[in-house]
Formats: C-alpha cells, sequence, structure tokens
C-alpha cells in the first residue's frame, strides 16, 4: 500500500529504549538507517542534513543512537564494534516488525565507527541489507566480516584525510560485492569545506538509487566485483 503523506516520528528502539527519528515521505521506496560514529548523535547537523537530502529523493530515514546517554560517557565503547554492530542488529529487527517499513529495501549510511557496524551489520543481514555507504568511515574495523559483505558499498573519504584514506583503500580490496571508493577533493575528516558534505550526499543518493530502487535487485544481488576508485 502507498504512503498517502509523510510522517515524522520520534521512537524507542526496544529493548533499551534507543532514541530515534523516523521519516517517511510520502510514497517512500526504500529506507536508510544512519549509523553516526563517534563524537556524534541522531541530532547531528550533519547527520540531519544527509537524512532531508535523501528525505527529498524518496528515501525514508531512520537516524537513531546506538548507544545511551550513560554508555557514551565510556569512550571505549565507541570504539567496541561488536556492542554497536548488535546495536544496530536490533534495529533491523524492529524495521522488521513494522509492517509499513519491513517492505521497504533497506540501506545503511554509516560514519566512522559507525560505518564499521554498518559493515557487520551487512554481512550478517545479507538479504535484508542491500545497500552500505561509509562516509569518512573506519571499515578497518569491521575485522573479518569486511570479507562477507554482500551488498554494493561505496566508501566515501576526504582528499585531505590522511590515514583513512589507505584504510578504506584496503577495505575496498577486501569487499567481494559491487563495491566503489569516491574520494571528494580537499576535503578533511568531517567535510565541513564547503561542498564537501554536498558531495557526500549526492554520491550516497545516486548509490542507493541505484540499488535500492525498483528493479534493482537483480544487480544489488549478482554479486559482480566492481573495483572503483575515483578522485585525485
Amino acid at each position: 500500500m502507498a504512503q498517502v503523506r509523510s510522517e515524522t516520528r520520534d521512537i524507542r528502539i526496544p529493548p533499551i529504549g534507543l532514541a530515534g527519528i523516523l521519516h517517511v515521505p510520502r510514497d517512500a521506496y526504500s529506507i536508510i538507517a544512519l549509523v553516526h560514529g563517534s563524537g556524534s548523535s541522531r541530532l547531528s547537523p550533519r547527520n540531519r542534513a544527509v537524512a532531508d537530502a535523501l528525505n527529498a529523493r524518496g528515501m525514508a530515514t531512520l537516524l537513531f543512537d546506538l548507544l545511551t546517554y550513560d554508555e557514551e560517557i565510556d569512550r571505549a565503547n565507541v570504539f567496541d564494534i561488536s556492542l554497536l554492530a548488535d546495536r544496530l542488529a536490533g534495529v533491523v529487527s524492529w524495521l522488521d516488525a513494522q509492517p509499513s517499513l519491513a517492505r521497504l529495501p533497506l540501506g545503511l549510511f554509516g560514519a566512522s565507527t559507525g560505518a564499521a557496524a554498518a559493515l557487520v551489520a551487512a554481512a550478517k543481514f545479507p538479504r535484508r541489507v542491500r545497500a552500505v555507504v561509509s562516509r569518512g568511515g573506519r571499515p578497518d574495523l569491521a575485522g573479518d566480516f569486511l570479507d562477507e559483505v554482500r551488498a554494493p558499498t561505496l566508501l566515501v573519504v576526504g582528499g585531505a584525510d590522511v590515514g583513512v584514506i589507505e584504510l578504506n583503500e584496503e577495505a575496498l580490496a577486501r569487499l567481494q560485492g559491487l563495491k566503489a571508493l569516491e574520494i571528494i577533493p580537499g576535503a578533511s575528516h568531517l567535510f565541513p569545506e564547503p561542498g564537501a558534505l554536498e558531495a557526500v550526499i549526492d554520491h550516497a543518493a545516486r548509490w542507493f538509487e541505484r540499488y535500492l530502487a525498483a528493479g534493482s535487485e537483480k544487480s544489488a544481488h549478482g554479486f559482480e566485483t566492481k573495483n572503483e576508485r575515483k578522485g585525485p
């Protein structure tokens, strides 16, 4: 059944009540879960900008926190990829329990350590997660799960993010499915430079449109290897 109107609501995801913001545009054809990294939250202007842009292109979004306030105080939790991935798995299960959302193809947009959690979830839910985008991510922290990811995966890195570029190049080589690496010239880790975040959003939106839109299932699950590296 088509979504007849847009919907925005605050949610709590069980079992511990993780806070989230769900926005479903009218006639949404997919849903993107935004998995933020260290030092960020569902209220981050960067995350909200990404969500707003995806909403404008017909994608529902779920912004949520993987950790409670008390858990965030312990910085070790921010880098506990196993914990973050387990929380994300709970989010995927919650989405699948919502009749209006379970039918929508799922994409994951991960930033920093959240990108590693997204890749672990993609490996664990190969038929549910249809596409992944990493923004300034640490895909290397996904460990051995990298070799199991089959969802089409786009890695986006700033051209001035020295060290992280190399980690993403190494991760790209290990990914077995459709994949690409986009380097944004002159951008640093958080993409604060003029036009940098907009470039990330455009690359991400086009990736999700390619692999989540109607009729894309065959290419998304064809497991063709595509090794692309763009940028300077």
